[in-house]
């Protein structure tokens, strides 16, 4: 009976059916495959209950914030001052890019929303500098990934509301491995450009420089203080979203005086669609985790597990060439909300850190974005871009490549996530 409701469940997800039906659709064929209809009665305590945490209420809050600064003028002048910063060395809009993606990270949290946004900017952008537009795309979309790992990140809120992992503790311990990513995607456009004798900008004047730092200051305000005030103890993930929709707001309205009224019912229209879309999937999300706690899914995947090595070398092997591959097929905060039920019983058996394998987690799947078959960023950048999938796929390999090294590299250099945490004791 099983093992028809998980054939069920995978035919759903190639009917193209929206993965958060599949979910609850696996999930009412079980119950009445089993013949077990009572557990109806309570399905819709269970929806609610997935719902009902505090820590849930940060992603409204992040995703009205990035909407906020990106109506306020917040997100050009980012990416303005990069370009001031670097346009002038070999391949420079090309570092623009991979910078300006990690000062965006601190504010939009969504990979997807990210690539969306720049490559609408800087795309067109690189082409008009000389650079191909296929290698723009790339680029684009691979910094793009930092977005879930630089606080704020709304798959980290995901995670550690399911798992019962400090929301702070997350975002804190994202700061150094969304660092390395940008230190490895300068070093291979650095590789490249010389190769290629990428082409570079005047530097710029003095004046230049200082208006353009004087006028991003208030713009990055939002994470110095969503970081400033976790690593205090002032207020906490959820709150700092608060704080960011109102310094969001004000910069935007009264310091750039680009965020006007009238834009605000679109802004929060879209903060509201984005939300029930996400908010939705947890739901169903959980009732199926409900049905994989039933079953004794992650008893017996532990004891598989345990059987094959009890090293916690080669368990963080096989989960992230899983993880890897499953993201290749799976939206991430679908698999993420599948998975983390499952496997979190593990992690006491491998005496593994639950922030440290947070990341993890979270960093395979956002890689999902960049792999075809169902990398969802490559179909947004393509159709963005108008640059051919197949052309964006090849480009993107190298990226890919360096983005699977620099995340073993997280795996098996705990420090790496945990310093700042256990710095701050998060």
């Amino acid at each position: 009976m099983t093992v028809l409701v998980i054939l069920m469940f995978f035919v759903f997800l190639f009917m193209g059916i929206p993965v958060s039906l599949v979910l609850g659709m696996t999930t009412i064929l079980y119950f009445f495959t089993v013949g077990n209809t009572m557990l109806l009665e309570s399905t819709p305590m269970r929806l609610f209950s997935g719902l009902d945490n505090f820590g849930l209420l940060a992603i409204p809050l992040f995703m009205l914030a990035g909407e906020l600064m990106n109506g306020g003028g917040i997100t050009t002048r980012l990416v303005r001052f990069a370009k001031v910063l670097f346009g002038h060395v070999r391949g420079g809009l090309a570092y623009v890019t991979v910078i300006a993606n990690m000062f965006l990270a601190s504010i939009l949290g969504s990979a997807n929303a990210q690539a969306a946004m720049m490559s609408k900017v800087m795309v067109p952008e690189m082409e008009q500098e000389g650079y191909k537009r296929e290698f723009s795309s790339a680029l684009t979309l691979a910094s793009s990934i930092v977005a879930p790992i630089i606080p704020p990140s709304m798959i980290f809120i995901i995670y550690g509301t399911l798992s019962g992992t400090s929301i702070g503790g997350l975002f804190m311990a994202g700061i150094i491995p969304g660092f390395l990513y940008g230190i490895g995607f300068i070093s291979l456009i650095a590789f490249i450009g010389y190769k290629y004798n990428f082409p570079k900008h005047e530097r710029a004047s003095g004046a230049d420089i200082l208006e353009s730092t004087l006028n991003v200051l208030p713009a990055l305000l939002v994470p110095f203080i969503i970081i400033f005030g976790i690593l205090s103890g002032a207020f906490t993930a959820t709150e700092s979203a608060a704080i960011a929709c109102l310094i969001a707001y004000l910069v935007g309205a009264f310091f750039y005086k680009e965020l006007k009224i009238r834009k605000l019912p679109k802004i929060f229209l879209s903060t509201v669609i984005s939300t029930a879309t996400v908010t939705f999937l947890i739901a169903m999300a959980n009732i199926f985790g409900w049905m994989i706690a039933f079953e004794q899914i992650p008893q017996l995947l532990l004891n598989s597990m345990l059987t094959l090595s009890d090293s916690p070398i080669v368990f963080l092997l096989l989960i992230n060439l899983f993880l890897l591959l499953l993201g290749a097929v799976l939206d991430g905060i679908a698999a993420l909300i599948i998975l983390v039920p499952v496997l979190m019983p593990l992690l006491t058996a491998f005496q593994i850190d639950p922030i440290h394998f947070g990341v993890i987690i979270c960093i395979n799947l956002t890689i999902g974005l960049l792999t075809p078959p169902v990398g969802t960023g490559l179909f947004i950048v393509s159709s963005i871009a108008e640059v051919k999938f197949e052309r964006l796929v090849k480009s993107t390999m190298p990226f890919l490549i360096m983005g699977i090294l620099i995340l073993f590299v997280i795996t098996y250099w705990e420090d790496a996530v945990l310093w700042i945490p256990n710095l701050f004791n998060l």
